[in-house]
């Protein structure tokens, strides 16, 4: 006997959508059949006529219960959401799986981290999420500054452990990876099977705008777009391919911001260089004109919002092709922090986006856009699932496969409000937005764990995630 049926929905695979029943045994799906063909005598039965049956959701980027700056209007102990929050929004947002982050992300200035290695890093963020997520979750390892010979003689085994991509940031002060460094992280990293996250912005010219802006008095928050701006992504974008293709290391860009940011990726793919693309869907709606509207900073996520025709070539980068996730650079804080610095320097990154992102992304595009429903779940799960090695463990309705599951009601109409939200913030930058199709259950490994707006799930019930990256992500663009 089955332990659960999801009977007559739309069920979207890779290949299609059409109505279908789905199976699921011991937190596994074990079929995908005919409307009404498998047995009736399962524990658990759902109706789901007249929904769209998608692989659950995945987060491919994350940064949940993290030190806030002080310069970001932070104080001592003072964290992003914790994973019991994030991961229950998350859930209610219709994902399954976050991809979080270990090891070495230093925002504030002067400070270090432990002195662990990658594995013992790994084992410490897993245990802030364990007993504590309602998802299943996994870690980026940030690699910062410059990277001693010790750590990059720790990839191999990290990779082996199931940490398969490594984050690096070529801007941010502490953070930042010199480019003698990253030749030799990447080429590591190529050579055991991983891939390369990268936050791409060139330093030099972040750094020249920035003292710009200063000294003629223009540093206000609304011109962040001024400093991480379009020539920057462009620059650093194309060098951090090159370099890549120099040591045969997969990049996968987070956040892209613009139209620059896009084509070169596209010249990469086209090229069958393995170059994936990223966009954050608050850039999806809101340009850098929106910061110039009180309280406007809220809408920012670093590197900085930009212009409309940005936005418009993100859109038609996930719609094309180009691009290949949405992500949300969830950081979630109170508006109080959040609105505390007004200067291109001291404006708080991130936003509470965890919630939000399949609703406002199944609007935007299979809504307003016409975007095929496969097309849909590759942007919102598959293709982060295959990217970042979970695949076909997640990200896919397919025998085998993890029972993770989100159904969507095209029919609901739902404008979205911050009491009906379940993060831990105190404001949200969707208030007002409209969406049209919202996720009404979302299933955990054959787990309920929303149900009609309620929460039937546990913090005890998300667990890690070993990955591995299959060989044709990191040989040519296989999404």
């Amino acid at each position: 006997m089955l332990d659960l049926v999801i009977r007559r929905g739309l069920v979207v695979t890779a290949q299609d959508a059409a109505p279908g029943d789905v199976g699921i045994l011991d937190g596994k799906i074990v079929a995908v059949a005919s409307p009404g063909s498998l047995p009736g005598d399962a524990a658990r039965v759902i109706d789901a006529e007249g929904k769209i049956v998608l692989p659950g959701g995945i987060e491919p980027h994350a940064h949940i219960a993290i030190p806030v700056p002080q310069y970001w209007g932070g104080r001592p102990e003072l964290l992003s959401q914790p994973p019991e929050a994030a991961t229950r929004a998350a859930a209610f947002g219709g994902v399954t799986t976050v991809v979080d982050f270990a090891g070495d992300l230093i925002l504030e200035p002067g400070t270090r981290p432990p002195d662990w290695s990658i594995l013992e890093s790994l084992d410490s963020r897993r245990a802030v999420f364990r007993d504590h997520a309602y998802t299943d979750f996994a870690f980026h390892y940030i690699l910062a500054g410059k990277v001693a010979p010790t750590r990059i003689g720790q990839l191999a085994e990290a990779i082996q452990e199931g940490v398969a991509s490594f984050k690096i940031f070529t801007t941010f002060n502490e953070l930042r990876v010199p480019y003698g460094h990253l030749w030799a992280v990447f080429a590591e990293v190529a050579k055991h099977g991983g891939i390369m996250a990268v936050h791409a912005e060139d330093d030099d010219i972040v750094n020249y705008m920035t003292d710009t802006l200063i000294r003629e008095g223009r540093d206000q928050g609304e011109n962040l777009h001024l400093v991480h701006n379009n020539l920057s992504e462009d620059l650093a974008f194309r060098q951090i391919i090159r370099l890549a293709r120099h040591t045969e290391v997969a990049i996968y860009f987070v956040h892209t911001t613009a139209r620059e940011g896009v084509a070169a990726i596209a010249e990469a793919r086209q090229r069958s260089q393995p170059v994936y693309g990223e966009a954050l869907h608050n850039y999806l709606q809101f340009t850098c004109e929106d910061y110039k509207k009180p309280g406007g900073t809220a809408v920012h996520t670093y590197p900085a919002l930009k212009f409309a025709e940005d936005r418009d070539a993100l859109i038609a980068g996930l719609l094309g092709g180009d691009l290949c996730t949405t992500a949300t650079d969830d950081f979630t804080v109170h508006k109080d922090v959040k609105l505390w610095g007004n200067t291109i320097q001291t404006v708080c990154g991130g936003h509470n986006g965890i919630e939000t992102r399949l609703p406002v992304a199944f609007t935007k595009f299979v809504v307003e856009r016409h975007m095929p429903l496969p097309r849909f779940a590759a942007i919102t799960s598959t293709n982060a699932a295959r990217i970042l090695g979970l695949y076909p463990q997640k990200g896919v309705i397919a025998p085998g496969s993890d029972a993770d599951l989100v159904l969507i009601d095209p029919r609901v109409t739902k404008t979205l409000a911050l009491a009906d939200l379940h993060s831990a913030a105190d404001y949200s930058i969707w208030e007002g937005f409209t969406c049209r199709g919202y996720p009404v259950m979302t299933i955990l490994r054959g787990k309920v764990i929303v149900e009609s707006g309620k929460l039937a799930g546990s913090p005890s019930d998300g667990r890690w995630v070993k990955r591995k990256v299959g060989a044709d992500v990191l040989a040519r663009p296989a999404v």
